[in-house]
């Protein structure tokens, strides 16, 4: 039995005559899904498999579903003669394009046999010298496969080779999915020996030395494994000191290595090839001069053999010298090689003559974790599931480790800089005060916490641009912007566009187990910074001012007092807090929209529809049919007053003192920490406490907690909706009760808002309950809205983590600025 190695991930291009028994070994050996037969497609295109005239369009096809497979990282076999040049050029660029690596089985079986088997086969009328011609060219061939570029090439020359032959399914040398590490993944380390051993040390790995006292391995006690990112050696001191450690962990099994260009470019110049020793080469082979011969051999041996990249465990961990996009992960091929060892280059150079590279990273949507050095960086950063971890030792930064899966990363400071950088490694300082346009403006990616690459549209730059320069408070005072809400699902009852049990259908799927019911006031949104001494600021969901800075200082000063009564700033620790709230009444913030908008509609509509009331009756009167028009301007009439009546419940005045009331219903953050992993029922219950220290000037939220997979919960929770609205109130806002939480597919939205029946008049009209209307805004999309919403929401926390982090207000307020330019997306208003 003979076996044939195969790539688990590549294209297998079978070459031999017809009738030399392709089809029926690839029938053997592979699986019916893995093979694609030119005789199966020209039947496809055709409905007849020896059908010559079609093999154009079936080749098309055949390449077309070869390149899908590929794609999908399938292994695929073309079922053709392939026994012509030009025929093999287009599959080898199919798998050049898929970064695979192409493979021949040849079956060089006699002419004699083949025309044999022809002839028990009567949809085969091939002439002899077809067969002839196909054997003769099959010969020619046999010398130029690999110069065509088959990596791997078996030759099956008798009918017995083929009736033992064995395809055996290899890894590819980038392929360590079987090791789950642990791992410790170290940056470029570019011959700082000093520096590597410490780092080993501190992530407690135990270090052997050799008789002259020169460290040759080193191990973990708890069988973690090293993983190293390239670029080893040059510029530092001791190249070759690092090489003969990381060589003695590799060969012991503790440490994996990739290439680094640096180890490219030194094979190279061991070689004797035409090679500057520029960029620290000089300096590594001054320190391999001093070595015997043996070492300077096993290190050239060790760098040509080093993979560009490896994909472990599971494929969850890429690690790679310059990183790597999705499409290459677990690829073989040149182009793949260029990409992990020196990024994606434009080919340009910067002002410091080195390579303008492109943030690859920016872009990145993959699962797997990507870590990566080459081009160093002041500081580690996650950046849409990788990280750089380049920090520069060589030229005085430190050398960083992260360990996985943990994903905590350790250092050590460079113990000098040994090695000028021609760019310098962190950007000049700038004023953390200072705001800058290019902060905002163009097409924005913002790297959040919790929801990774936030994408801000150019277009929508300019409308937040014009708020923030003309409306907004200060920067400084702007921390945090609340995210839009989306409602629920419309409703499959009659007469009722959004329902409760939407809300809990919703959460239940998503596996939310608890979510709380809270009363949504009619006011509109505030959010109030409030300091120990009464200082602060209150603004609304755009950033503008609340109140006139006199009306300010009242409502702030009776707001601090009140968290002193309750015990807050003391238990809490903190000397200024952040609280999102509603602020009543609606016509606080809202006057001038009721009496232009609502009072000017509810009046026209309630006055004409009268008047053409009183026209149409005289008319039914004198016997004239308008008896189709009067009913429904009576309905209209109705549903006019009801309008009126829905939006006048909102604009009665508060008889107090300062003539309005605060309903806070979550604590955002004090200046030591942010709040949103505390459940709902712990902001609530410090809304309560404020409520019960001033109750004048402070509104309760009611409350409802609902189990989503108990029935019966969930129709009490429906129950308590439908008394909150039955009266005209606005609805519930429904939350997960833990607050912040993050499903299978990502961060779970924050809220549904849940409307009542006479409350959504106000916002779709008077006659949006007519059934034709109902049934239309039934069908509204809330894709984008919902996306919307947990793109504002990820920005808002990362906002204020950054400004408890002390962080300057320009990264603040990017975050700031992107929640306010989503709104200028094209989403129906009314949502």
């Amino acid at each position: 039995m003979s076996e044939l190695s195969i790539p688990e991930l590549s294209l297998v291009v079978l070459v031999g005559t017809t009738g030399s028994g392709k089809s029926t070994f690839a029938a053997a050996h592979f699986l019916p899904t893995e093979v694609v037969s030119s005789d199966d497609c020209r039947a496809m295109v055709s409905d007849d498999p020896n059908d010559q005239g079609a093999t154009t369009d079936a080749f098309g096809l055949l390449e077309y579903i070869a390149g899908k497979r590929l794609d999908r990282g399938r292994l695929t076999v073309i079922d053709a003669t392939n026994v012509q040049p030009s025929a093999r050029k287009s599959l080898l660029a199919l798998a050049k394009d898929h970064d695979v690596l192409p493979v021949a089985v040849v079956l060089d079986l006699p002419v004699a046999l083949a025309l044999e088997r022809n002839a028990s086969r009567p949809d085969r009328d091939f002439g002899a010298h077809v067969v002839k011609r196909q054997h003769d060219q099959l010969h020619r061939s046999l010398r130029s496969l690999k110069r065509e570029g088959f990596r791997t090439i078996h030759v099956l020359d008798s009918v017995e080779a083929v009736a033992e032959a064995s395809i055996v399914r290899t890894r590819l040398f980038n392929d360590r999915r079987h090791e789950h590490g642990p791992f410790d993944v170290i940056g470029d380390v570019h011959g700082c020996r000093e520096e590597l051993e410490l780092l080993l040390g501190r992530l407690g790995y135990v270090i052997s030395r050799d008789d002259a006292g020169r460290c040759v391995d080193a191990a973990h006690p708890d069988s973690r494994q090293a993983v190293f990112v390239g670029d080893l050696v040059d510029r530092g001191p001791d190249s070759a000191g690092v090489l003969r450690l990381v060589m003695g962990m590799v060969a012991k099994g503790n440490a994996l290595c990739v290439s680094g260009n640096h180890e490219a470019k030194l094979v190279r110049a061991l070689g004797r090839r035409d090679v500057k020793p520029t960029h620290g080469l000089q300096e590594t082979l001054d320190q391999l001069a001093a070595e015997d011969d043996t070492f300077v051999a096993e290190v050239r041996q060790f760098c040509d053999g080093l993979v560009a990249h490896y994909v472990l465990d599971d494929g969850n961990l890429v690690v790679a010298h310059a990183g790597l996009k999705e499409k290459y992960h677990g690829r073989a091929s040149g182009r793949v090689r260029a990409f992990a060892l020196y990024g994606d280059t434009s080919g340009e150079t910067d002002e410091f003559g080195l390579p303008v590279r492109y943030p690859w990273a920016d872009d990145y949507r993959g699962s797997a974790t990507v870590l990566y050095g080459h081009t160093p960086v002041p500081t580690t950063e996650w950046v849409n599931n990788t990280m750089c971890l380049d920090t520069g030792c060589v030229f005085g930064g430190s050398l960083t480790a992260l360990r996985y899966p943990e994903r905590e990363v350790v250092s050590v400071p460079a113990r000098a800089t040994y090695y000028e950088p021609v760019r310098p490694l962190a950007p000049p300082q700038r004023d953390p005060e200072v705001l800058k346009l290019t902060d905002i403006l163009a097409h924005r990616v913002i790297e959040t916490e919790h929801m990774g690459r936030v994408s801000l549209r150019e277009e929508n730059a300019a409308g937040a641009l014009e708020v923030m320069s003309r409306f907004a408070i200060p920067p400084a005072e702007l921390l945090y912007l609340p995210p839009t809400m989306s409602p629920v699902d419309s409703s499959s009852r009659d007469g009722v566009l959004e329902h409760p049990d939407e809300a809990f259908g919703h959460y239940a799927k998503r596996s939310v187990d608890r979510v709380i019911c809270e009363e949504k006031h009619m006011g509109s949104r505030g959010i109030v910074r409030v300091a120990r001494d009464g200082s602060g600021v209150i603004y609304s969901r755009t950033g503008r001012a609340f109140f006139s800075e006199e009306q300010q200082t009242s409502v702030l000063s009776r707001i601090a007092d009140a968290v002193t009564t309750a015990g807050l700033w003391a238990e809490l620790d903190k000397t200024w807090l952040l609280i999102d709230a509603e602020i009543l009444p609606w016509t606080a913030k809202a006057e001038a929209m009721v009496r232009s908008q609502y009072a000017k509609v509810g009046a026209a509509a309630t006055t004409a529809l009268q008047a053409t009331i009183d026209v149409l009756s005289a008319a039914a009167a004198r016997g004239t049919d308008v008896g189709d028009l009067l009913s429904r301007s009576r309905t209209r009439a109705v549903n006019a007053a009801l309008f009126v009546d829905s939006y006048r419940r909102y604009v009665r005045p508060i008889a107090t003192e300062l003539g309005i009331q605060v309903a806070p219903f979550q604590v955002i953050a004090g200046d030591r920490a942010t709040y949103e992993t505390r459940d709902h029922r712990w902001h609530l219950d410090i809304a309560d406490r404020l409520v019960a220290a001033d109750p004048e000037l402070f509104r309760a939220t009611r409350r409802f907690v609902v189990e989503t997979a108990d029935g019966s919960s969930c129709s009490a929770g429906a129950a308590w909706w439908e008394e909150l609205t039955a009266h005209g109130g606005e609805g519930m806002v429904v939350k997960p009760l833990d607050n912040l939480v993050r499903g299978q597919k990502g961060l779970v939205q924050p809220g549904l808002k849940v409307r009542g029946r006479e409350y959504l008049r106000i916002i779709y009209g008077a006659d949006y309950t007519d059934a034709s209307t109902l049934a239309r805004l039934k069908q509204r999309n809330l894709g984008q809205k919902r996306s919307m919403a947990l793109r504002e929401y990820a920005l808002g926390l990362d906002a204020v983590r950054r400004a408890v982090a002390g962080e300057p207000v320009w990264r603040v307020h990017q975050c700031v600025f992107g929640i306010l330019a989503m709104e200028s997306e094209a989403v129906d208003p009314r949502l």
